[in-house]
């Protein structure tokens, strides 16, 4: 599969609520196979959602194995419907996005989260996460739901940086 062009803002798609995925067949493959190939030509990224690729399903693939800071991690997993269930704690840190690769933010999040979804296969999974790895889910999470983390910060003036290098 090809290696997607990543939307950036301000493109209307990144605004849109991705619709729930139903079927569970070649569509939502070629969708998590083009999420894997982008993922993989971006070498300081740790997550991807669908709309970001400009497909509007409600799909994100996360590896934060590739974090060049060692966290505890579940590795690369391909999550389908995401819902968070559980959501404890709060917890500021910095984030960057694909789709907004001049600009970082200090954004709060909760610190662990549970959550159900789907496998590309289409079996009910449960995950849990914490830290680093929570962050990175939750911020993929709002791309489903048309946000990006400039929706989050407290502030622009004080909480959005321009990144030194991208």
């Amino acid at each position: 599969m090809p290696v997607r062009e990543i939307l950036l803002y301000p493109d209307p798609l990144l605004k849109q609520v991705s619709a729930e995925v139903v079927d569970f067949g070649d569509e939502l493959q070629t969708i998590i196979k083009d999420l894997e190939d982008t993922l993989d030509d971006s070498p300081f990224c740790v997550g991807i959602a669908a709309p970001q690729i400009a497909y509007l399903s409600r799909v994100l693939l996360i590896d934060v194995s590739r974090s060049r800071k060692p966290v505890r991690n579940c590795g690369r997993v391909a999550l389908v419907n995401p819902v968070v269930t559980i959501s404890e704690g709060e917890i500021l840190g910095r984030e960057g996005c694909l789709s907004l690769p001049h600009l970082t933010a200090n954004v709060t999040r909760a610190q662990s989260i549970t959550l159900s979804y789907f496998d590309g296969e289409g079996n009910k999974r449960e995950l849990s996460s914490s830290d680093f790895e929570a962050r990175v889910i939750l911020h993929e999470l709002d791309h489903l739901d048309g946000l990006l983390f400039l929706d989050r910060v407290s502030s622009l003036k004080t909480d959005v940086f321009r990144r030194k290098r991208f």
